[in-house]
């Protein structure tokens, strides 16, 4: 399972951003989730006069922020484009090339072998979070009960420009959640706290509802907790406690360790404030926000620069809860398309496939897919449609699936 988290900053991708390299390093898997965050880094004032005044500075979401977005409908244009290339990446012939070498490599042989092809399972959006997974297109009859949830953490505590959007899906027989997030974001003595209270609310108010349950059919998972493998992930905006000179003395050492000693995840985590019973891989890479953009320089580390100065930090992490979770990498990508670095990590997931007597779900996926060639136009309104918004109430009457066999080269 190939987990990756990107705060793109706001930003539209371009059919020239190729995702194949992060997509493909370090090895191919079975199942891709994928979550973005895209950040407007314009000041940006908003008055509400019926509650309060609020200033509104340096959103980090998946779509430009203003009043509209925030309070009205979900722009889903940048979602779309980036579903789009997602789905290239995942089906275009090298990658596909490289695949089915690898399966050679592993079976210790070379025969023919058909392409593995992947297939969007399910995807949400709230505002400026947005989540896909992606499995090959031989699980996806073995894909069941997906389920979608939001938790707005926003301005007034509930809005959507912060918060998480989580999926709840069935393998076989094993249940896993995925919750992507972004949190509280400021670097001022106490910001932390917020932070905690974002996961605190999200873990008590995410809700995966079931409209019946049958007899001789397993509890199916409610909240995040209750699933058998949990995996959080997102810009979570934990900064360093450090101050700005001890953590540039220590950038220019590359001392990841000595920076990590004051990361406000890692105590918050210790003090039994958040997070309690997570796991984390150790981290042997650099701080992932905040660049310059199209650089490799952090903005603390020049005085050029006319943005505001921000202590670097690992903001964009991975965390995961679950007895058949196996993390095999935790790395970062070096794409300069956005000013964090994206995060990603491989697990090794071990699936229940024994279960007996469980009644078909009416989630269930279908048995088929259908397979044909895509044009442009037509991949990319596959991809708008195959988001799978899947509103809990939708979901009870339909199921959407986009199922890419091939895209043009």
């Amino acid at each position: 399972m190939f987990v990756g988290t990107w705060n793109v900053g706001g930003k539209s991708p371009n059919q020239r951003l190729n995702l194949r390299n992060w997509l493909t390093s370090p090895s191919p898997a079975d199942i891709y989730v994928i979550g973005y965050a895209f950040g407007h880094w314009n000041k940006y004032k908003w008055f509400h006069s019926n509650f309060s005044r609020m200033i509104i500075d340096r959103f980090q979401e998946i779509v430009p922020l203003n009043a509209g977005n925030v309070l009205g409908p979900e722009d889903s244009g940048p979602a779309a484009k980036w579903l789009t290339l997602i789905g290239q990446a995942l089906n275009s012939n090298n990658f596909s090339e490289f695949l089915s070498l690898e399966d050679d490599l592993d079976n210790g042989e070379r025969s023919p072998t058909s392409p593995r092809r992947y297939c969007l399972a399910a995807s949400k959006q709230m505002v400026g979070i947005f989540l896909s997974v992606w499995v090959r297109t031989d699980l996806c009859d073995h894909i069941s009960n997906v389920k979608v949830s939001c938790v707005g953490r926003g301005i007034m505590g509930y809005l959507g420009n912060k918060g998480s959007a989580s999926i709840s899906m069935t393998l076989h027989h094993t249940t896993f959640c995925f919750v992507c997030t972004h949190l509280a974001s400021g670097e001022k003595f106490g910001d932390e706290l917020r932070r905690n209270m974002d996961v605190s609310e999200i873990l008590k108010k995410t809700k995966f509802s079931h409209s019946f349950k049958s007899l001789g059919q397993p509890l199916r998972p409610e909240s995040i907790l209750e699933h058998d493998n949990v995996i959080w992930l997102g810009d979570l905006n934990y900064r360093l406690a450090a101050g700005y000179d001890d953590t540039h003395e220590l950038l220019k050492k590359n001392n990841w360790q000595a920076l990590l000693e004051k990361d406000q995840l890692r105590i918050e985590q210790k003090a039994g404030r958040v997070f309690e019973g997570w796991n984390e891989g150790n981290i042997y890479f650099a701080p992932t926000y905040k660049y310059l953009t199209n650089s490799d320089h952090y903005v603390a580390q020049t005085f050029k620069s006319k943005e505001k100065r921000r202590t670097p930090a690992w903001c964009d992490r991975i965390l995961w809860k679950g007895e058949g979770i196996n993390q095999m990498w935790y790395v970062r990508g070096e794409s300069k398309f956005s000013d964090h670095r994206p995060v990603y990590s491989l697990f090794s997931v071990q699936v229940d496939m024994t279960s007996k007597n469980l009644a078909p779900s009416a989630a269930t996926m279908p048995r088929s897919c259908p397979l044909k060639p895509l044009t442009n136009a037509a991949l990319s309104s596959t991809c708008c449609a195959a988001k799978v918004q899947v509103e809990e109430q939708l979901l009870l009457l339909t199921r959407t699936q986009s199922c890419i066999d091939s895209v043009p080269r």
